[in-house]
């Protein structure tokens, strides 16, 4: 694996324009399975809607997709993992609430994903001559 040069010139602007350049890291992680994917961003992004509005379908709505999306990424997971990541709640029709092995899931991969986007971060500081940002820090 090729090592940064960290002896590059640190010139922040783009060669063409001369204007600062805004650089953010993105990181795309997910945890699969030879049967599908397991567990990502998208998913930790539902499963937080729904534990916000206690509704399958304001979480669907709040990500821009459809119920039928978002309860087919919750059933596809549930089926590889063997496991309820929601289950119904109160007498509302479209009421749910995260199971206990639901929320632990998403708070274990919460902090995953933030070690992770950190150590990325530290890194691509030291090796791109660039200031570099996470995703979503204006």
């Amino acid at each position: 694996m090729a090592r940064g040069n960290r002896d590059c010139h640190h010139d922040t602007t783009h060669a063409q324009t001369k204007k600062p350049l805004k650089v953010r890291m993105r990181i795309h992680l997910w945890l699969e399975a030879e049967e599908g994917q397991i567990f990502g961003l998208g998913r930790a992004q539902l499963l937080a809607r729904i534990a916000v509005h206690g509704s399958l379908k304001r979480a669907a709505e709040d990500l821009g997709m459809s119920y039928r999306a978002a309860w087919g990424k919750v059933k596809k997971t549930e089926d590889v993992i063997d496991a309820r990541l929601i289950k119904r709640s109160g007498t509302r029709r479209d009421g749910y609430e995260l199971t206990e092995f639901g929320r632990n899931l998403l708070d274990s991969f919460n902090i995953w994903f933030g070690e992770v986007e950190e150590i990325a971060l530290q890194k691509a500081r030291t090796l791109f001559p660039w200031s570099i940002e996470k995703y979503g820090d204006e």
